[in-house]
């Protein structure tokens, strides 16, 4: 089986959808950081402006005050990877000076012109993520044809044009963008047939953590849905995906653990 990494999330945002405004100071974002450590997590996602439906974008200058001191208190203390979350060019090269090791960019590189020429002149591991439309729309009525199709295609077209701009592709982790422009249908489909991106020789990322389409199901609210996370997480392993986003960690880990387990059986 693929081996499994945990990406812990650490949201610095008054207003994300499941845990804004919990850590907006940086003792707040410190102890998340252990706590996230000391439950398994193998390297943390640190995002500074809201991505839930209907956000309202922030201006880069209020992104950067929010991630980059944050990124240099995590770093101070503990040295494992640390993933910046955004589709801003400048906010990403300020937080991998601050010590961010990954870019993790929901705009697949579309947002902000200039992040090419950042990813190119870099090393880090890059993640690219399908989204149809943006944050503030991408909920209103989402429509595809063959959902699982257009989003290879999309990535096809990612990685040819990654390549063209000479990115070393061995780099770029895969994001099929769970609850970004999808509707329960759509998200259940994927989750179903993770194992089809494999095709395309790059490692694939889920992030599925607390997300609307478990409360759907399950009529849990926001904070009461990490054991649905736990098992999508464990479903997600079996059909060799390399990265879990979650909230809690200690659960998807153990889940993670015994799906595992069965694997290798």
């Amino acid at each position: 089986m693929t081996v499994v990494r945990i990406m812990g999330i650490i949201n610095v945002t008054p207003d994300s959808f499941s845990d804004g405004g919990r850590y907006c100071t940086l003792n707040s974002i410190v102890a998340q950081a252990e706590a996230l450590v000391a439950a398994g997590a193998d390297l943390l996602d640190v995002g500074g402006e809201s991505t839930r439906p209907f956000a309202v974008p922030i201006s880069e200058e209020e992104e950067l005050r929010r991630v980059v001191p944050a990124i240099l208190a995590i770093r101070k203390k503990y040295s494992l990877p640390i993933s910046i979350d955004t589709s801003k060019a400048e906010v990403a090269r300020q937080a991998l000076v601050a010590g961010a090791d990954m870019i993790n960019d929901i705009s697949a590189l579309r947002h902000d012109p200039a992040m090419i020429d950042l990813v190119r002149a870099s090393t880090v591991p890059v993640v690219i993520m399908h989204m149809q439309k943006t944050p503030g729309d991408m909920q209103i009525e989402p429509c595809y044809q063959d959902v699982v199709g257009e989003i290879l295609d999309f990535f096809r077209e990612r990685l040819t044009w990654l390549r063209g701009q000479g990115v070393d592709c061995r780099r770029i982790i895969l994001d099929p963008g769970i609850g970004f422009g999808k509707t329960l249908a759509h998200n259940l489909i994927l989750l179903k047939n993770l194992s089809v991106f494999s095709d395309l020789g790059q490692p694939l990322l889920l992030g599925h953590s607390r997300k609307r389409f478990l409360g759907d199901i399950t009529g849990r609210q926001v904070g009461e849905r990490d054991l649905a996370t736990a098992v999508v997480s464990a479903l997600a392993v079996m059909q060799g995906v390399s990265i879990v986003r979650v909230h809690d960690v200690s659960l998807s880990r153990q889940a993670i653990q015994i799906a595992e387990a069965i694997g290798s059986a």
